[in-house]
């Protein structure tokens, strides 16, 4: 049965998913119309407010469950990866080459969601039983990119804006590969960072 921090894990991946449809709905109109990707970039974080409530609810009705862990970290997927990545298409990172580095960074965030899964009981643990720290920086803090987009977005620098794309492409965009926009690099970056074993990130 669902608890009732099972049911806000559900509103953090109703958010993810909301924000897809409105990246599809900005990618649908004029792009200078910026009101869809607007509403796609502020789903994220009121996904990450449910992230963070699915916690406390759960801790304050001393209920949790297997199939809540697996709840996060599938709702966690979409708002923090799948979301961003979709946003950051919907933004002019298009090319062929720059959907495979997008994909790379949402394949990195399942990696580590999963390898969180498997691991978290063999990590250190406090006097309180949480884990020390995160082995990998935690896939929620894809949402300063999410901030930079809407950043971007506000000073034109996005497909269809007054200066094109933030960074540029490298390349030509009409050849079959169609060129690179270097920006993408932050999400390859991000995505090393999720699944890598050196970082350790003290848990609040």
């Amino acid at each position: 049965a669902l608890h009732l921090a099972d049911l806000i894990t559900e509103l953090n991946g109703f958010c993810g998913f909301m924000s897809i449809l409105s990246s599809m709905r900005y990618c649908l109109g004029p792009a200078t119309s910026y009101g869809n990707i607007y509403i796609a970039l502020a789903f994220i974080p009121f996904g990450l407010f449910f992230d963070f409530m699915d916690g406390k609810v759960a801790r304050w009705r001393q209920k949790s469950s297997l199939m809540g862990q697996e709840l996060d970290s599938l709702a966690d997927l979409i708002s923090f990866g799948v979301a961003p990545a979709s946003a950051a298409f919907a933004l002019g990172l298009r090319t062929p080459l720059d959907s495979l580095l997008l994909a790379f960074f949402v394949l990195c965030g399942l990696t580590r969601l999963a390898r969180f899964n498997v691991t978290v009981s063999s990590l250190p643990k406090d006097a309180t039983g949480k884990s020390r720290y995160f082995e990998g920086t935690p896939i929620p803090t894809s949402l300063c990119m999410v901030g930079a987009m809407a950043w971007a977005v506000s000073q034109g620098r996005v497909v269809g804006g007054e200066k094109g794309v933030l960074g540029g492409v490298m390349g030509d965009e009409q050849s079959w590969w169609g060129g690179v926009h270097p920006v993408v690099g932050v999400f390859v970056g991000w995505g090393c960072a999720m699944v890598s074993r050196t970082i350790h990130i003290p848990k609040p």
